[in-house]
């Protein structure tokens, strides 16, 4: 029996119960892996939305770690100021997490709201600037937004 379920687990990937991230968000700009970086070197605020096992394996250096089931909904607080451009993002194009984050930033109000669908995979293969470990949530992008 256990060489069935073991042989099943084989032939059925992780991989195919994952769900493609849609391409654009309404009120959101979708931007790639370049676009993310002149963005990054201009200040915008990275906000990771991954589980925190993922976000300390590594993240976009300077990124705030928002894990769309614990944390992100602290964004919503009225004192943000709702012109800080925020850059979304999550592990890759199948991780639909950020997509959903970037539809509540736009609800919530927020004005420059940019969807980062490649994610960090992407950030990573162009070499890009990251940070592994230490965690980071909504006192960094307190700091950040002020």
């Amino acid at each position: 029996m256990l060489r069935i379920l073991m042989a099943c687990l084989l032939v059925s990937p992780v991989w195919v119960n994952a769900a493609e991230a849609p391409l654009e968000i309404d009120g959101a700009m979708t931007i790639n892996v370049y676009q993310a970086r002149q963005l990054h070197e201009l200040g915008a605020v990275f906000i990771d939305v991954r589980p925190g096992r993922e976000w300390s394996w590594g993240h976009v250096d300077g990124a705030v770690h928002m894990d769309l089931a614990r944390g992100f909904f602290g964004l919503s607080q009225a004192g943000w100021p709702r012109s800080v451009p925020l850059v979304v993002y999550c592990d890759s194009e199948v991780c639909p997490a950020s997509a959903e984050a970037v539809r509540l930033a736009v609800a919530w109000g927020y004005e420059q709201v940019f969807y980062f669908r490649q994610g960090y995979f992407a950030w990573v293969l162009a070499d890009f600037p990251q940070q592994k470990g230490h965690s980071s949530g909504i006192t960094t992008l307190n700091a950040q937004a002020h």
